[in-house]
């Protein structure tokens, strides 16, 4: 009884954190819902390793990168730079997971622009919140786009299931 209950409250946690996640649109598609936010205050324990300026995909980003003994150690592996990746042949894609908390919720930037000069796609830098579960950082959008990131060797390989079923993967190649 009491481990069916503890399965039902586990559920229910990660079903709200899964909520609380920012809305990312889909590449190829304008932002929905609310204006992406700037970065939230960052932690005391930062490395320092602040990073003002850097492009990708078309769009500046500053972030600062958690100092790696403040990550538990099953999630350090995370905790990164992700980049010059694509889903398509008209939309780059890049991850910076700025830190990890101790429960496995994980501050995420998404970002992503048009591949190549030629593209017309838009672009946006995104604020918010996935959650690692078995050993994957998971985030939804306000559409119901759902993205998972599992480490590989030495990238991060990147799945999306778009809210028509159709789904894309990507190798993130990690940035230094």
């Amino acid at each position: 009884m009491l481990a069916r209950a503890l399965s039902v409250l586990c559920l229910m946690l990660l079903s709200a954190v899964s909520a609380m996640a920012q809305a990312v649109p889909p590449p190829g598609l304008p932002p929905s819902g609310p204006e992406p936010q700037p970065a939230p205050p960052q932690t005391p324990q930062s490395s320092g390793q602040q990073q003002p300026g850097r492009t990708f995909c078309d769009q500046n980003v500053a972030f600062d990168l958690a100092d790696p003994s403040s990550v538990p150690d099953q999630y350090r592996r995370f905790v990164g730079v992700w980049s010059d990746a694509a889903w398509d042949v008209r939309t780059c894609a890049a991850l910076i997971v700025p830190e990890v908390k101790p429960d496995g919720t994980a501050s995420i930037i998404y970002i992503y622009g048009p591949e190549g000069s030629d593209s017309t796609e838009p672009g946006a830098v995104l604020h918010g919140t996935g959650v690692i579960r078995d050993g994957e950082l998971r985030f939804q959008n306000s559409d119901g786009s759902q993205y998972a990131f599992r480490p590989g060797i030495v990238d991060m390989i990147g799945h999306w299931i778009n809210p028509k079923g159709e789904s894309f993967q990507a190798t993130f190649k990690q940035t230094p």
